[in-house]
């Protein structure tokens, strides 16, 4: 058994820069390479992409970034965990692959973890007896079977521990929970049980904190101008021990920071009851966390306690919610609040005559420099300069088209002062709401497969 397990997170979100898991690996010592690229709408764009072309639906940046690392990877014994086989894991190994013959790195274990995605299965288990309850709404799922756009379920790290005990190198898979990326490697290596509570309760609380990449060692935060060579920040790093305690650092030399207060702040990161953090693997209780000084960027964590998780997995449903469509003009000069408003006003009234209608409910009148994201918090303010962000949403697309071809004339038969019309008309989109629900675990068979570079 190691004495100690490094694992770094270099990827946040899927657009993060691709130099975090770059630097990781070229940095320092590293044993776990984590990369986080999901989050609930990017299933349903996924889903989508692979309706059109059966190899897509997943991650596409992945592999590309792999070229840069994999080769240093293999040479250096970093395994690699990623979430961006969204919902085509098999094709995102597929594409893995390649890379990995064009590096000629013959002999390289790929494992994939299949099982999450639903979508297929839902009328099959509806009629089993499975509700999909909404988890804010209590709205029955029945009613809107017809507009699910994806459906998977947050698996834990238990199909990942899987694929490392099957010897693979690199491991994707699809929705699973953030924190189980970082969970997989220390139950593998320390070779936990999965009714170790606390020890896997400090790794989910390492985990959460490794999740949103940089966002744990400086960015993001609020003492930002005391921060040094942001331009170089150092992607955040869990130093675990086999008794679960762990230090959050990053590789030496690098930008940003590492303290108590960094940390702190990503820990309250989308956090609900501190008591109860639930995971497919556990029930991590937040205020057990014990944070002390480990010397410059270092900060340890220590007592932290666990508790047996629910007997269900949390669901994540994709629904079509109808179309939007959002246009932007600039309005500058004296009175540009007044003028942003009746810019509003005709283009609404213009569609009103012809028979287009959205309900004031349905329509976005945004004054972007007047302190519209801080409403009640901050005075609002007249500037000379604004961004009026004004649109609508609605079931029926055609009329959304008819409202971006509007938005134009208003430089010419508006008031004066008007420009930032060089992003082209406003298209209406879709929107995507998400359904948050439940299903037993029994419901779920998870399929682990690894295989070899030939």
């Amino acid at each position: 058994m190691k004495s100690m397990v490094r694992v770094g997170n270099g990827q946040g979100f899927w657009g993060d820069s691709p130099q975090g898991p770059v630097r990781l690996v070229r940095e320092g010592p590293l044993d776990y390479l984590t990369l986080d690229y999901l989050a609930e709408v990017t299933m349903s764009i996924l889903q989508k992409a692979r309706a059109k072309n059966p190899k897509a639906g997943f991650a596409t940046d992945f592999p590309k970034m792999l070229k840069s690392v994999l080769r240093e990877c293999k040479d250096k014994g970093i395994k690699v965990l990623a979430n961006a086989g969204g919902i085509n894991p098999r094709a995102c190994a597929e594409a893995v692959t390649q890379v990995a013959r064009e590096l000629g790195l013959k002999g390289l274990r790929i494992g994939i973890v299949e099982g999450d995605d639903i979508l297929g299965d839902l009328p099959k288990l509806l009629e089993r007896g499975a509700p999909f309850t909404h988890m804010d709404t209590g709205a029955p799922l029945s009613s809107r079977l017809k507009d699910v756009q994806c459906a998977n379920v947050y698996l834990g790290a238990a199909p990942l521990v899987e694929a490392l005990a099957q010897g693979a190198d690199v491991v994707i898979c699809g929705r699973c929970t953030d924190p189980s990326l970082a969970v997989a490697p220390l139950v593998y290596e320390f070779g936990w049980k999965m009714d170790d509570y606390d020890k896997l309760a400090s790794a989910t609380v390492a985990g959460h904190i490794l999740e949103c990449g940089a966002q744990a060692t400086g960015g993001n935060f609020y003492r930002w101008k005391s921060l040094k060579d942001l331009a170089r920040i150092g992607y955040p790093i869990a130093e675990a021990a086999p008794d679960g305690s762990f230090v959050i650092t990053k590789h030496e030399g690098t930008g940003g920071l590492v303290d108590r207060e960094t940390v702190t702040a990503q820990l309250v990161y989308e956090l609900g009851d501190p008591r109860h953090y639930l995971t497919p693997d556990v029930t991590a209780d937040f205020t057990t966390i014990h944070l002390s000084d480990d010397g410059a960027d270092r900060v340890r964590i220590t007592g932290v306690k666990g508790h047996p998780p629910t007997e269900t997995f949390k669901v994540s449903l994709g629904v079509h919610e109808g179309f939007r469509c959002v246009g932007e003009l600039t309005v500058v000069g004296e009175d540009a609040v007044e003028r942003a408003q009746l810019c509003a006003e005709l283009l609404f009234a213009k569609l009103e005559a012809e028979g287009v209608t959205f309900p004031p409910e349905r329509r976005l009148v945004e004054l972007v420099g007047t302190h519209v994201c801080l409403p009640g918090m901050v005075a609002p303010v007249r500037p000379r300069e604004l961004v009026l962000r004004v649109g609508a949403k609605d079931p029926d697309a055609n009329k959304l088209d008819r409202l971006g071809m509007e938005l134009a004339p208003l430089l010419t038969s508006g008031p004066p002062g008007l420009t930032g019309f060089a992003g082209g008309r406003p298209k209406p989109s879709a929107m995507v709401g998400f359904w948050p629900a439940l299903l037993e675990k029994s419901r779920v068979k998870t399929q682990v497969t690894v295989t070899e570079v030939q």
